[in-house]
């Protein structure tokens, strides 16, 4: 569910607004017919139907092509985009080979070392990667064209930023996701008189309800080591605000700091007065939270889509909130781009502009589980839960993943260190000194 990022994502405002699209035909121009799409998905307890009327292109024999797609998505998410895929297909008649590539960085890069790709369009989460990496070895295909026919002004300034270079644009973004805040259920906030809080004392008295309640206030995800980061990450951005997560990437300032000790010195009297539960593989602390074991879990957009397909309605039994009185939000993203050796770039320039297009970013959105990086997507077509985060995003500075913007040598010592603390607060101080002296040596 996580997406590691090579470099930093900057700060953004990210705004998504009202509907539209435009998607170009077929350049050989063959006959083509109006059909009526339905499309609809299914998980438990829910059925999403996208119903459309397109234009579908009728390719002379012979002229029938396919594209191979490269993707880390699999499961509910590979269904949801071979949707929108299919939308696609129908539009132009040209067939989609999706791959899932749960190595895609490694078997992308040995390909085009190689001078060979066997994907004509790959997305994937890393834009640093994409640029500076890739782009800059020429090893991909300038899309500067399809940008400016979808528009520039229809994505986030960011997403377009951290994949260009002086003026040239090597991919374009599909997907945006957030870190939104705590997600709750509705049925036990309503019978204990609850109300999302909007500051820290408003905070505590949930948390001291929910206990007085026999519910362990806060979950505490574990089995890999995001989870626990996201949820440290949320305190350091509501207490210390948006520039302390900035300066900790860039080590300006030291784990040791008075300010960082404070913030983690909460962190610490709340582990020791029993408000977080016991660190568990983050997707059971999913069921805790609806089985009313847990009070609240912070956890990315994703857990949105996980929550239907257990059968759960956003807006009426679950829902989110920021951490009060926070000023930032982490989010990023997903780019789909062209490599130089995609043995069919035409109709993979047709695909990108598709994706980077409201039409299929609205079925992706519908589909739940997705953000729309295209601003014409309608706020109508988000349910409840992820309309309010789209609301956060439009109001709340956007900021990079503090472990995922710093060396993978200090990702993985702050992981460590916080499974540490949660089973030793009073280990607090040797965990922070640690972390500035990994800090110092990979950082600098």
């Amino acid at each position: 569910m996580k997406s590691t990022t090579a470099g930093l994502l900057a700060v953004v405002l990210l705004v998504i607004g009202i509907i539209g699209g435009y998607f170009a035909g077929v350049s050989t121009a063959p006959a083509a017919e109006t059909v009526t799409v339905t499309q609809t998905v299914e998980g438990a307890g829910m059925a999403t139907t996208v119903t459309k009327t397109v234009t579908k292109t009728v390719q002379a024999p012979g002229e029938v092509q396919e594209l191979t797609v490269y993707a880390l998505w699999s499961g509910v998410e590979e269904e949801n985009f071979k949707m929108a895929l299919g939308a696609f297909s129908m539009k132009t008649g040209i067939k989609i080979n999706y791959v899932s590539q749960p190595e895609l960085r490694d078997v992308v890069t040995t390909q085009l070392a190689a001078g060979t790709s066997e994907a004509d369009v790959i997305i994937a989460p890393w834009p640093t990667w994409i640029k500076d990496e890739l782009g800059a070895a020429g090893l991909l295909e300038d899309v500067t064209d399809i940008v400016n026919k979808v528009g520039r002004d229809k994505f986030p300034s960011a997403y377009l930023d951290v994949v260009s270079e002086n003026g040239k644009f090597y991919a374009v973004p599909f997907k945006a996701w957030a870190k939104p805040g705590f997600w709750y259920n509705k049925q036990v906030f309503d019978e204990l008189g609850l109300k999302p809080p909007t500051t820290w004392d408003e905070f505590m008295n949930v948390l001291d309800t929910l206990k007085a309640a026999g519910i362990t206030p806060i979950a505490s995800g574990d089995g890999v080591g995001w989870p626990l980061s996201d949820l440290v990450e949320a305190f350091i951005i509501g207490l210390g605000g948006p520039e302390l997560q900035l300066k900790l990437i860039n080590h300006e300032v030291a784990w040791t700091d008075p300010q960082v000790r404070e913030i983690f010195g909460r962190i610490q009297q709340l582990l020791k007065g029993g408000y977080f539960d016991e660190a568990r593989e983050w997707t059971i602390q999913i069921d805790r939270l609806m089985e009313r074991k847990v009070g609240i879990y912070f956890m990315g957009n994703w857990i949105n889509l996980m929550l239907q397909e257990r059968g759960y309605r956003p807006g009426i039994d679950y829902d989110v909130f920021a951490f009060p009185g926070t000023g930032g939000i982490v989010a990023g993203g997903d780019w789909a781009f062209i490599p130089k050796f995609a043995k069919n770039k035409e109709a993979a320039r047709m695909l990108l502009e598709f994706l980077a297009g409201a039409e299929a970013q609205t079925i992706m959105v519908k589909l739940k589980g997705f953000l729309a990086t295209n601003k014409d997507v309608p706020k109508e077509a988000y349910d409840a839960a992820d309309r309010n985060i789209v609301d956060m995003l439009g109001t709340l500075a956007v900021l990079p993943d503090l472990d995922d913007s710093t060396p993978s040598e200090f990702q993985r010592l702050f992981w460590d260190k916080l499974k540490e603390l949660w089973a030793n607060p009073d280990a607090l101080d040797s965990v922070l000194a640690e972390l500035e002296q990994k800090a110092s040596e990979v950082i600098g």
